[in-house]
């Protein structure tokens, strides 16, 4: 079975976007219009524990040069969505502060995150070149290649990057492409990634509401919450 866009088109928030090759503009003035990933305050970061030049290279500001392909081991695993973990009610406490640092409450934080989050993907296992989805008690596995990467230019002056691989083989319903999102621009191993599917990669790298991002499946509840509510 075909798996299902994560959020019907209806319910997606509009973005602007405007294309130039691979690199990619968008108007940051709508906090509901950008690529989360890339263009935001994230809350789960780990910038205590990085240089000024590290921290720089995560806020997406870096020259073409200091890109490298990475590997699909960098994002080798079980994963498990946090999408569930807002429905419940258990990230509440990531909204509230959310809300006390920015300039929105926790129940407009929580509707973004809530359409950002959106998926019926689970769990997601990648094993050498094995990707498998599992959505609604069913499961399409496909092995990926490598298939370059995309550098994506944002208005408000970052940047990030598109790490993309292709389906070599496997069920129909796998997707044709998968990208990934991190932060990093080179070889390393994710503690978290950000993930979009489907099977038009240009149309892909137009998506910027919709991000379905997932943490090792051993993770519990409290200790996500913990990481994104500890920096």
């Amino acid at each position: 079975m075909p798996l299902r866009s994560p959020l019907p088109a209806s319910l997606l928030i509009a973005a602007t976007l405007a294309l130039t090759g691979p690199a990619l503009a968008q108007d940051s003035a709508a906090p509901a219009a950008h690529d989360h990933s890339h263009d935001h305050d994230h809350d789960h970061d780990h910038a205590h524990a990085r240089s000024p030049e590290a921290q720089a290279l995560y806020d997406g500001y870096f020259d073409d040069d200091q890109v490298k392909d990475r590997p699909l081991s960098d994002y080798a695993g079980d994963w498990q969505s946090v999408y569930p973990l807002l429905q419940d009610g258990t990230l509440a406490p990531v909204m509230d502060r959310k809300a006390q640092k920015g300039d929105q409450t926790a129940e407009e934080y929580t509707a973004y995150y809530q359409t950002g989050y959106a998926t019926d993907t689970d769990r997601i296992t990648i094993e050498g070149d094995m990707v498998t989805f599992y959505s609604d008690g069913t499961q399409v596995s496909g092995t990926y290649a490598h298939d370059g990467h995309e550098i994506l230019t944002y208005a408000r002056g970052n940047r990030g990057v598109r790490f993309i691989f292709a389906k070599t083989a496997g069920d129909a319903g796998a997707p044709a492409f998968i990208q990934f999102s991190d932060h990093g621009i080179a070889p390393a191993r994710a503690d978290h990634f950000h993930l979009y599917w489907g099977d038009d990669r240009a149309a892909l790298l137009e998506e910027v509401t919709n991000w379905p991002t997932y943490y090792p499946a051993d993770m519990t509840p409290a200790q996500i919450v913990d990481e994104m509510l500890a920096h």
